[in-house]
């Protein structure tokens, strides 16, 4: 199994699929609203309303991907994370609220 997480400015999207026959079969899909970029505030940090929301989101995907294996799994963050003040105390809790899956942050 394989699993693509895409943490976007105003919702997040998990897709898992299994490769079967030479294809890749999508055996699980999610979508959830966050307003990620909602959550921006004035000061360059996410809202606690935002964080909230998005890492409520990530807690669920994570159940979700239980049976993926870590190495199969894949994240990329929006640009909203690039633009936040301290975007690495975010992807720590993100990567908290999945279990054991790592985001891909996209930031240096």
């Amino acid at each position: 199994m394989f699993a693509a997480v895409d943490l976007g400015s105003n919702s997040f999207h998990m897709i898992v699929a299994r490769h079967k026959h030479g294809e890749l079969v999508v055996i699980d899909r999610i979508r959830e609203m966050v307003r990620l970029a909602a959550g921006l505030g004035d000061t360059g940090n996410l809202t606690d309303e935002g964080r909230e929301r998005a890492l409520e989101s990530l807690a669920r995907f994570g159940q979700r991907l239980e049976e993926v294996p870590e190495s199969n799994v894949r994240a990329a963050a929006t640009n909203t994370l690039r633009l936040t003040r301290n975007p690495r105390a975010f992807l720590r809790d993100a990567e908290a609220a999945l279990g054991h899956h790592k985001p891909a942050s996209g930031l240096n």
